[in-house]
């Protein structure tokens, strides 16, 4: 690994560039939830189990993609890994598009999940460090912000498009296969994260330094997994996977099922669904412009909390009103609004600041293995649960976004965040000083 280079990069360039793996995310997700859900279950003649098993896997497949795709960008750079997953995710996108029966929709989900969960940790952790003191928690939520873009791509395109059956959904897996393909040959202007380089240099250089201090992060061996499951790393990463699967059991079902709910349980159609949600996308992509204006002050706390309270009412009206086109409508649109303050933007967040830089990408991965392997798991009985069982499977829903609240609040701001000691090796604290300009970056105890 002598070859690694590292220079400098644009902040802004990176972070969209890098920010456009939750673009991807995002647009596999509702796509293939749109695509396989809607245009192509008739003319293929999938089922409702075959639907969950498909949308299951892809998560699933995620979840094995983030936790190895995580450690390997920990071990041989950020930029090696995101350019191999998109290749994979460009080729998955191929299988999709072309698909005439179940097995290549099959071979297509799983490489699509693989590569998009490979992409998301390693990314995430170079725009967060290329980012300039003071600005990185604003550009780890403007990802945020690109996912929101890719949701929003998607829905206009099933809504206005105007094609149905299996020319619908090529259309839309043909418009994330031109965006992989736009942005790998982008990425490739990238330089490698100057962070992680010099991190690792010290590291290789000094395998043995200072011994593992309990109270110090920051102190972490090159290579050395077992750190993560040690505290204070370990309640970090207790935190932010439990806050994120909890989170996420609900949103996932939206952007997966949201489609099948609203077509089995109100007898809606395709295109109602996808322009009622564009209708709350514009609020939301507004308020996450706030929340990048807001991330890096310890002001975020409040509207962390004012976020959390709009999608815990959002999943509580269906689970106590019942489903019907009312509560559908309100979970769409409260739990988006309040998303742009908390759930997945937030997460991102936490884990570039409670997590030292060589153990970054392999803790975002392991959280986010975790969270998406829950959510493949729930989805697998998805349909059949939420036609069979429509108040209890709401109650659930609203039971897990309580729960993510609690954590959010109660649990993540009393974590140390981690000191970014490779980039400062003169420093010898074993927390980040609050009079150090760049040690004093929001912590968690400020969200």
């Amino acid at each position: 690994m002598s070859d690694v280079k590292a220079g400098p990069n644009r902040p802004w360039k990176t972070a969209i560039l890098a920010g456009m793996a939750s673009y991807l995310d995002a647009g596999a997700l509702v796509t293939s939830g749109i695509a396989i859900g809607g245009y192509y279950a008739a003319p293929l003649g999938l089922g409702a189990g075959t639907v969950g098993t498909l949308l299951g896997l892809q998560t699933l497949a995620f979840a094995a993609g983030a936790l190895f795709g995580g450690r390997l960008g920990d071990r041989f750079g950020r930029r090696r890994i995101f350019t191999l997953s998109l290749l994979l995710y460009a080729a998955g996108m191929v299988l999709l598009l072309a698909a005439t029966g179940p097995v290549p929709l099959y071979a297509g989900v799983l490489a699509t999940g693989v590569a998009i969960g490979a992409d998301l940790p390693v990314s995430l952790a170079l725009a967060n460090e290329e980012a300039p003191p003071g600005r990185k928690g604003t550009m780890v939520v403007f990802s945020g912000m690109l996912w929101l873009a890719g949701i929003v791509v998607v829905l206009a395109l099933s809504s206005f498009m105007g094609a149905q059956g299996l020319l619908g959904g090529r259309i839309l897996f043909a418009h994330l296969l031109l965006v992989a393909i736009v942005v790998l040959v982008l990425r490739v202007t990238l330089a490698e994260s100057a962070e992680w380089a010099a991190a690792r240099h010290t590291a290789a250089a000094h395998p043995a330094a200072a011994p593992r201090s309990s109270a110090a992060p920051g102190n972490v061996e090159f290579g050395r997994v077992r750190e993560l499951f040690r505290p204070p790393v370990l309640q970090a990463l207790l935190a932010t996977g439990l806050y994120y699967a909890t989170w996420n059991l609900g949103a996932n079902t939206l952007g997966q099922f949201g489609t099948f709910l609203w077509t089995s349980l109100v007898g809606g159609d395709v295109e109602q669904v996808s322009r009622l949600a564009l209708l709350g996308l514009p609020v939301g992509f507004l308020a996450g412009l706030v929340f990048l204006r807001v991330i890096d002050r310890p002001s975020r706390h409040t509207w962390f909390a004012a976020g959390s309270a709009l999608i815990v009412i959002a999943w509580a009206l269906p689970a106590l009103l019942g489903a019907n086109r009312f509560t559908l409508i309100a979970v769409m649109l409260l739990s988006g609004l309040g998303n742009a303050f908390a759930g997945e933007a937030v997460y991102k967040v936490w884990t570039q600041e409670l997590f030292p830089t060589l153990l970054r990408a392999t803790a975002t991965g392991v959280t986010m293995a975790f969270t998406r392997a829950v959510a493949g798991l729930a989805a697998l009985g998805t349909p059949a649960f939420a036609l069979g069982h429509t108040r209890l499977f709401f109650g659930l829903l609203f039971g897990f976004t309580l729960c993510a609240a609690v954590i959010g609040l109660a649990w993540v701001p009393r974590l140390p965040t981690a000191p970014r000691s490779e980039q400062r090796p003169t420093r010898t604290a074993d927390r980040p000083s609050l009079t150090d300009p760049v040690a004093a970056e929001p912590s968690a105890s400020a969200a």
